[in-house]
């Protein structure tokens, strides 16, 4: 698999597909919510707030924990802070995916609170379009040469342009392409999701298990996959977004215990 590299600080294959991603995956929440009997103004109405949101977490995550690709090229935490015009930049370094869910859930929570709207109920629309957007997104690490692993010699195997190459990996030209296993099992979450929406819609399961499941589906997804990724984020000595999501894994499949201790599960 060999790359296809499109840089420019106005035009990045990784932000038209997120975009392209975003797009289609609030067309899924409209007919979502629509087959849930909701108002799919509301949807339209969340669905800046849930964008600027969670773009803002995604980039704070990025500022605060760069990855060691960032730092090699002397865009550390530090920097961004002596360069606050660097950290508004957002075609400047990244963004990290822990800052958009706490960013989204954020969003979500304050918007319900603010029109009285269950949390739960509307948090178990989104986990479809959320994972759809997921899987379209990342189709830009591709052309862009991101979100790759460890060398492999795999038949699979991804090939990683000299100027898109850790320090230290410069003679290295095969990669484990870690987005698209990400891909193919956001895309197995997807049909799991599916499945359990009918088992939430019949009350077979607590509302906001869809989106605990989401949660934590996708978090076993990202920490596995964190073992084979070169490009990491170390604060203290530790991987930080293996260490977040870990941790989001462990609560989110305690609260769904918690939430369905007293429902017949499936």
């Amino acid at each position: 698999m060999e790359g296809i590299p499109f840089d420019s600080p106005f035009f990045r294959w990784n932000g038209l597909l997120i975009m392209a991603g975003i797009l289609i995956g609030g067309a899924l929440a409209l007919r979502e919510s629509t087959r849930r009997g909701h108002d799919p103004e509301i949807v339209l109405d969340l669905f800046l707030p849930l964008l600027l949101w969670a773009t803002v977490g995604a980039r704070l995550w990025h500022l605060l924990t760069p990855p060691l690709s960032s730092i090699q090229l002397g865009l550390t935490t530090a920097h961004y802070f002596t360069h606050p015009l660097d950290a508004i930049s957002i075609w400047i370094g990244g963004f990290g995916l822990p800052g958009a869910i706490l960013g989204g859930v954020l969003a979500l929570f304050l918007f319900c609170r603010k029109y009285q709207l269950n949390f739960w109920e509307w948090a178990d629309i989104l986990p479809p379009a959320l994972v759809l957007a997921q899987i379209i997104g990342r189709l830009g690490n591709y052309f862009n040469q991101e979100l790759y692993g460890l060398p492999t010699s795999m038949p699979w195997k991804l090939f990683i342009s000299p100027e898109h190459r850790l320090a230290g990996y410069e003679m290295v030209e095969y990669y484990h392409p870690l987005f698209a296993y990400e891909m193919i099992l956001n895309a197995i979450n997807l049909f799991l999701l599916f499945w359990l929406s009918k088992r939430v819609a019949n009350n077979r399961l607590a509302t906001g298990s869809l989106f605990l499941v989401y949660l934590a589906v996708y978090s076993v997804i990202r920490f596995s996959l964190e073992f084979l990724k070169l490009d990491i984020s170390i604060v203290g000595g530790l991987n930080i977004n293996q260490v977040f999501i870990g941790v989001t894994a462990f609560v989110s499949i305690a609260v769904l215990y918690w939430r369905n201790r007293s429902v017949q599960v499936l």
